[in-house]
């Protein structure tokens, strides 16, 4: 892994963001944005993980987050492999869920692919965490995640998307715990 993508520093705050394999709308249902929400929230609380902003989009999440207590990566590495197995599991058992034969087909695909896995692999592997080092880069990326479903056509205002902190900005509630950048 290139040294570019690595969480240098513990104390500082960091861009990242999750990628569903082969780009899988899986977070078009309530059920599975719900896991990714409870695990935030869980780690948020047991942690240490300081959620900055976020916005859950079908495929794809971004977070800024720091972490005073344990590093970093080690609470994003567990965030990943519990939520996988959580999601897999949430797909296996939606009877109601039309792609689930598809979506588990491609996620094994990209488990075979893969050394580091048994059998499926549900996120990829890389993060890509960027270290928000001055205020430009801070107020770039925030900017970024907020408007995301705004450039995706689903909300005309940022604050309008129920699944980002955009609506903590706004003074709206959040279905996160975050800590506003002030």
């Amino acid at each position: 892994m290139s040294r570019k993508y690595k969480i240098r520093d513990q104390r500082k705050l960091y861009f990242v963001s999750f990628s569903v394999v082969y780009w899988i709308d899986v977070f078009g249902r309530e059920e599975y944005r719900q896991v990714l929400l409870d695990s935030l929230n869980y780690c948020t609380r047991q942690k240490g993980l300081e959620v900055y902003a976020y916005c859950i989009m079908t495929n794809h999440v971004h977070l800024i987050v720091g972490s005073q207590q344990e590093p970093l990566q080690n609470i994003l590495r567990d965030f990943k492999s519990y939520t996988s197995t959580q999601l897999r599991k949430a797909i296996q058992d939606n009877p109601q869920e039309s792609r689930k034969d598809w979506m588990l087909w491609l996620m094994q695909r990209a488990g075979k692919k893969n050394g580091n896995n048994n059998d499926y692999q549900f996120w990829q592997q890389h993060n890509h965490p960027i270290e928000l080092n001055t205020n430009f880069l801070l107020q770039q990326k925030l900017d970024y995640i907020h408007q995301n479903p705004v450039k995706a056509g689903f909300v005309s205002l940022p604050e309008a998307y129920t699944y980002s902190s955009a609506t903590a900005y706004a003074g709206e509630p959040s279905l996160l715990d975050i800590m506003l950048i002030v």
